[in-house]
């Protein structure tokens, strides 16, 4: 028998609990750096040195931390739903956690790839966290961090539509909804498919959505509940 198509919006809120800080709890801030000087295209074109440093550190960071609760629920629920996780998150707690599908809208902060050949993606290793301008490929190409920066385009944004028009059902963890284009997935999901939103403090969705204003540990349990299958 075919199991439903669960799939899953996740933002920085699902990895918050890790101890991942989110942009909202810095206000705009990610330790210290003004965004856009390490965030943006043009921040990396003014002072790659800087972008280097900073995702070296966020690396050094992540590499510290552990799924929690909220990602191995998710995993759970692959034993009754096909679950895709679509995240906003740049870091592999998904991944560490155990969940088979995953669609990162905004890269990966544990890879690098080409700047001559993007299709060239390299995963780094606890002992190799860090680089420069001068790191270079195999091919001797320099790398750049695996990430799409503000200012350029979201490449896997189609395929998280396309997910989100097949959901079955639809859920949302941890995220403003302020985040384009993100939160714009939501717009795509059928009419009729039950749609969830976790999150302590949620923004205004349409009626139908089932709201739950919990942290995303406590919110996913419930939704697991909510979603067992009976006599399971």
């Amino acid at each position: 028998m075919k199991k439903p198509k669960l799939v899953i919006s996740s933002g920085a809120g699902i990895s918050a609990e890790s101890g991942i800080s989110t942009f909202r709890d810095a206000d705009g801030l990610w330790e210290n750096y003004p965004v856009m000087d390490v965030c943006s295209a043009d921040g990396f074109a003014r002072n790659p040195a800087l972008v280097h440093q900073f995702y070296n550190e966020r690396r050094k960071g992540l590499v510290k931390c552990n799924p929690n609760a909220a990602h191995t629920a998710l995993v759970e629920l692959e034993k009754w739903y096909d679950v895709y996780v679509i995240t906003q998150n740049v870091d592999n707690l998904h991944e560490r956690a155990g969940s088979s599908k995953i669609l990162h809208l905004h890269g990966e902060l544990m890879k690098v790839r080409s700047m001559r050949d993007e299709t060239r993606v390299y995963t780094l290793d606890e002992e190799h966290l860090e680089t420069t301008p001068e790191t270079r490929d195999k091919y001797g190409d320099p790398v750049r961090p695996h990430i799409v920066f503000f200012q350029e385009a979201v490449p896997n944004i189609e395929r998280a539509i396309e997910w989100a028009q097949q959901a079955d059902i639809f859920a949302v963890i941890g995220t403003s909804l302020a985040v384009y284009p993100a939160a714009s997935l939501l717009h795509y999901v059928r009419p009729g498919v039950p749609v969830y939103y976790i999150d302590p403090r949620p923004a205004v969705v349409p009626d139908n959505v089932t709201v739950i204003a919990k942290p995303a540990t406590v919110g996913v349990a419930e939704l697991v509940e909510l979603l067992r299958p009976s006599g399971m």
